[in-house]
C-alpha cells in the first residue's frame, strides 16, 4: 500500500534518503512527525490531516469535477484521496462519449460516498433523490472540523443563520457549504459563517454571532431557544427538527461533537417522512 494513516513517531522506513516533508530521522530510521497520510512511493512524505476531510461511507458531501476519464469522473472532495464517480452512478443512462455533456471539469455536485475500501478508494454516487448537480448559488469552504460549530447544538446555530439571512444553506460533511438566496443576503451569510469558523474556539460564540447579526442588519435578532422537555416540544421544536433532518454533520472525535452528531444523525432524511415539507434540502432539490 502506497499510502496509509500514521501518527507522530510511527516508523516509516529504514532508508533515510527517502525522508521528506512531515518526517524526521532518528537512529538511521525515518519516522512520522505529524498525524496524517504517509506516502511511501518513491519517497516518504506525510501530509498532515489538520482539517482535511476523511471520507466515510454514507457521507453526503459537495465535490468538484477535476477530470473526465473513460468511465469515471474524478472528483475533488477536499480529502487526501480522490473521489471516483463511475458512469453507472449517474442518475440516467449515458454513453462514455457524452460524459462531458452532463458533468464537465469545474462543475460542483452534491454527492454521496457510496463506499470506501481499505486502500481508501472512494466511490461516489448520484443515484439518490437527495443528490444533484449544483448550478446556482454559491459554494464556500470551512474547515471540516468546524462544521459542528456551524451547525450548533441540535441545529440551533444554522437555524438562526438561515432565518436571519433568508438563505437556503446545505452543509456537506467535507466542509463545503452551498448557499442560495439574494446576493445581499448571501454576502451577510458568508460573512457570518466566516466569523463562526474563525471564532469557534472562543467561548460565548452564540452571543457574539447574535450581536454581529444585529449590528449588520440594524435590527433585533432572536437568540436560539434552548431545547425544552419533549412534552413541550411539538410546536416550538419543529424548526430545529427540520434543520437536524436536512443538515449533514461532520463526524468528530471529541465528546461534545460526538454527542451533537448523534442527536443530528438520528434524524437522517431517509428515516423521516420524505413527504414532509419545509426542509431546506427538499427546497433545494425541488427547485
Amino acid at each position: 500500500m502506497d499510502k496509509k494513516l500514521v501518527i507522530p513517531g510511527e516508523f516509516l522506513s529504514d532508508d533515510i534518503k527517502l525522508a521528506d516533508e512531515g518526517t524526521y530521522v532518528e537512529d538511521g530510521k525515518v519516522f512520522s512527525s505529524v498525524f496524517g497520510i504517509a506516502s511511501l512511493k518513491n519517497h516518504v512524505k506525510v501530509v498532515p490531516l489538520s482539517g482535511k476531510y476523511i471520507p466515510r461511507q454514507g457521507d453526503i458531501i459537495i465535490g468538484i469535477i477535476t477530470e473526465v476519464s473513460f468511465s469515471n469522473w474524478i472528483v475533488d472532495i477536499r480529502s487526501p484521496y480522490e473521489g471516483l464517480l463511475h458512469i453507472s452512478e449517474f442518475p440516467r443512462r449515458i454513453d462514455n462519449s457524452e460524459m462531458s455533456k452532463y458533468l464537465k471539469v469545474g462543475d460542483s455536485i452534491m454527492t454521496l460516498v457510496k463506499d470506501v475500501d481499505q486502500s481508501m478508494k472512494v466511490e461516489l454516487t448520484l443515484n439518490d433523490q437527495r443528490l444533484r448537480q449544483i448550478k446556482d448559488g454559491r459554494v464556500i469552504e470551512v474547515t471540516p472540523s468546524k462544521v459542528p460549530r456551524l451547525i450548533g447544538r441540535s441545529g440551533s446555530m444554522i437555524a438562526m443563520l438561515k432565518n436571519e439571512t433568508n438563505c437556503n444553506i446545505f452543509i456537506g460533511q467535507n466542509g463545503r457549504v452551498w448557499l442560495t438566496g439574494k446576493d445581499k443576503n448571501l454576502d451577510l451569510a458568508v460573512r457570518t459563517i466566516q466569523k463562526i469558523e474563525n471564532e469557534s474556539h472562543i467561548p460565548g460564540l452564540t452571543d457574539r454571532i447574535v450581536k454581529f447579526l444585529k449590528e449588520e442588519k440594524g435590527t433585533q435578532v432572536k437568540q436560539p431557544e434552548k431545547k425544552k422537555a419533549k412534552k413541550e416540544q411539538p410546536n416550538k421544536q419543529e424548526p430545529v427538527e427540520e434543520i437536524a433532518r436536512d443538515e449533514i454533520v461532520s463526524k468528530e472525535t471529541t465528546q461534545e461533537d460526538t454527542n451533537m452528531e448523534e442527536t443530528v444523525m438520528e434524524e437522517e432524511p431517509e428515516k423521516l417522512e420524505e413527504n414532509k415539507s419545509g426542509g431546506i434540502l427538499d427546497e433545494l432539490l425541488d427547485k
